[in-house]
């Protein structure tokens, strides 16, 4: 046994570098079966964060695991954070079926591993004649055709989209014909969802919603008959609205439509009838069965034949349980994991999730229904270090302004062969998420990791306006962006250092995107923090709305209020406007690809603290989108940032490149 060293919090030697914490980021995502074979999209950040299609034969069959090679990157870029890239089924003739959209052209490609001579894929959709493309996401297979979504850009601005439900043929005749194309409905709706047909196919039903409203705020679900010549009529609306968020629809094998509606407060699983809309609540409880709808293509319940559904259920985090719609009775799976990703596959009684826990990333676990066993069948390996390393949450309800509770997971530092003096206290360094519609799960993150083990502390806040805790906690943040978000995590940072756990003279906060913003935003509402990390950011209102992509164009309307008050708003919440009231040092790290959030945020918060005497450094990453992707980055973001804090809390590093923090003159 290795004996115990007494060494400043911030000073700890690690195994978990920056690199080991890059390689293996990211997550399995969009299970779905071909048979009995299951097939997942996964990362591979040292390709340049290419996503492989990855392919599990069952047991006895050869090499079980395999992938779709380089160059082949599957990603839509639909909403450009993209859906469901890919959909399958089984050939007349044997073997998979599989269509895909590859990232680099945006078009649909058709594949047949097991066909004589293993052919490469050839492309379905044509390559635009327009700078923005086509886009391709929520496939399904239906006869000699693709219906999907497609997106089709009109013009320069990114606004200029139009998305609609669209058939494509499988012979490929529409790879250099748009007119090949069938468009199965209007583009009355801006947004939409790939088509979900009825088992004898009849029948199809999809979410829809418009601007202003964010799919968590109001979105309809649509139902429409299939003609014989495969087209979509009396197409009308039987659940959702204004004010009620339908976050999936499925059907069940006997032809039954389940919807996942927060009417009641919480996304709860709904029976419907198709003709008449009466939804019926099947496991009435104040927890949530579904979440926001950011990409097209996600699930949160998964019908089996024999008519019981797997479920994902939950507050803050989610297991995986499996519902009998008739009596209302949920059984939940056996198993280490506390968070599932809304990605479920089902064949025959297996169903398949991408689960974690505090002491295992993300992987690929089926569960028996008939036996109740649950096994891993898709993961990175075995442990990259002694799990000695990793942090052991504690989630916590901490109380915020008007006594409201917040809701959090606290990472302590954490070292099998350290501690630090008895006289000092950690720094800590609190996360605020991004979305800011969307929550954060306590599961092994490398990246919390890299700084427990080094003695930094970690927080991570699913501040009011987070998923996870039903509408109303959703609904704390509307039209207060940059005013609750910032309490809730000031709050618990001032709780942290008053119990005693965290050193109050010694506390930073990050984020990304929407917690970019938080962050930046903290810093010019108070001097509570030494430092900061703003990643990607969002930090102009008014810049953000007219530069954004089309799905965030009018996010805002509900974060801030809307259009005719955003130049009051962004003059006293902007943390571009306040630059002057920003203090503490800061490290930008911003891709310069980024559709989401655009350099120009960025630079504008540059050239407000230009002459002003604040330490600060500035990274661009080229080829980098909205959430980096590649190793090399992400090695060079993490160790900015572990330098930024050893120079802001006093400590002495020498595994980490200095990060320069300069003042603008």
């Amino acid at each position: 046994m290795t004996a115990t060293q007494t060494c400043p919090y911030g000073s700890w030697p690690s195994p978990i570098d920056a690199g080991l914490a890059a390689s293996l980021d990211g997550r399995p995502e969009y299970l779905g079966t071909v048979g009995p074979e299951v097939w997942w999209t996964e990362p591979r950040p040292r390709e340049a964060g290419r996503r492989a299609l990855v392919r599990r034969r069952p047991a006895g069959t050869g090499s079980e695991v395999s992938e779709l090679p380089p160059p082949w990157n599957v990603r839509s870029r639909v909403t450009e954070y993209g859906g469901r890239p890919w959909a399958g089924a089984e050939r007349a003739t044997g073997g998979p079926l599989l269509v895909f959209v590859h990232l680099a052209d945006q078009r649909l490609y058709a594949y047949e591993p097991d066909a004589p001579g293993a052919p490469d894929p050839r492309p379905l959709t044509p390559v635009s004649a327009t700078g923005g493309g086509l886009r391709w996401a929520d496939p399904v297979l239906r006869g000699d055709e693709v219906w999907c979504v497609l997106e089709e850009f009109t013009g320069p601005a990114p606004t200029d989209v139009r998305r609609v439900l669209a058939a494509v043929p499988l012979d490929g005749s529409a790879a250099g014909d748009r007119t090949a194309v069938r468009e199965l409905g209007d583009d009355r709706h801006r947004f939409t969802t790939g088509p979900r047909l009825s088992p004898d196919g009849r029948r199809a039903a999809w979410l829809v919603w418009d601007h202003p409203r964010m799919p968590w705020d109001g979105t309809e679900l649509q139902l429409a008959e299939v003609t014989a010549d495969g087209r979509l009529a009396g197409t009308r609306t039987v659940l959702g609205g204004p004010d009620e968020s339908v976050a999936q629809v499925d059907w069940t094998a006997d032809g039954t439509l389940l919807a996942v509606s927060d009417r009641g407060g919480w996304w709860n699983p709904y029976r419907v009838d198709p003709d008449t809309g009466w939804a019926v609540n099947l496991c009435l409880r104040e927890e949530e069965f579904g979440g926001a709808l950011w990409k097209p293509g996600l699930r949160w319940l998964a019908p089996l034949p024999d008519g019981l559904v797997a479920v994902l259920h939950g507050q803050g985090s989610s297991v995986l349980g499996i519902l009998d719609p008739e009596s209302g009775d949920l059984v939940d799976a056996a198993g280490p994991w506390t968070a599932w990703q809304p990605t479920l596959a089902v064949h025959g009684s297996r169903v398949y999730g991408v689960a974690a826990s505090p002491r295992s990333a993300y992987e690929v676990v089926e569960l028996d229904t008939a036996s109740g066993h649950a096994r891993v069948v898709g993961a990175q390996g075995a442990d990259p270090v002694d799990p000695a390393y990793y942090p052991e949450p504690q989630s916590r309800t901490f109380l915020g302004p008007d006594d409201r509770q917040i809701h959090a997971h606290v990472y302590p530092p954490h070292h099998p062969a350290c501690r630090a003096p008895a006289d000092e206290l950690p720094p800590y360094v609190v996360w605020a998420h991004g979305g800011p519609t969307d929550h954060v799960p306590p599961v092994l993150d490398l990246h919390i990791a890299y700084f427990t083990s080094r003695g930094i502390g970690v927080v991570e806040v699913n501040y009011g306006g987070s998923t996870g805790y039903g509408r109303a906690y959703r609904e704390r943040l509307r039209e207060q962006w940059g005013v609750v978000d910032v309490e809730d995590c000031a709050a618990v940072a001032r709780a942290l250092a008053a119990e005693g756990t965290a050193d109050p003279d010694r506390l930073a906060i990050r984020g990304g995107s929407a917690g970019g913003w938080t962050a930046a935003a903290s810093l010019a509402a108070t001097d509570l923090y030494a430092c900061a990390a703003i990643i990607y950011p969002v930090l102009d209102l008014r810049g953000f709305a007219e530069e954004t992509h089309d799905l965030e164009s009018r996010y805002i309307d509900g974060l801030a209020g809307p259009p005719q008050t955003l130049a009051v708003l962004c003059r006293e919440r902007s943390p571009v406007a306040r630059a002057d009231r920003i203090t503490a040092p800061f490290v930008l790290l911003q891709g310069l690809d980024d559709p989401v959030c655009p350099p120009a945020q960025a630079e504008r918060l540059l050239a407000a603290m230009r002459g002003r005497p604040v330490p600060h450094a500035y990274l661009a990453f080229e080829g980098e989108g909205h959430g980096f992707r590649r190793a090399d980055t992400m090695v060079r973001a993490l160790e900015a940032e572990l330098s930024l804090y050893a120079q802001v809390f006093g400590i002495e590093r020498t595994d980490v490149p200095r990060l320069a923090l300069e003042t603008s003159s």
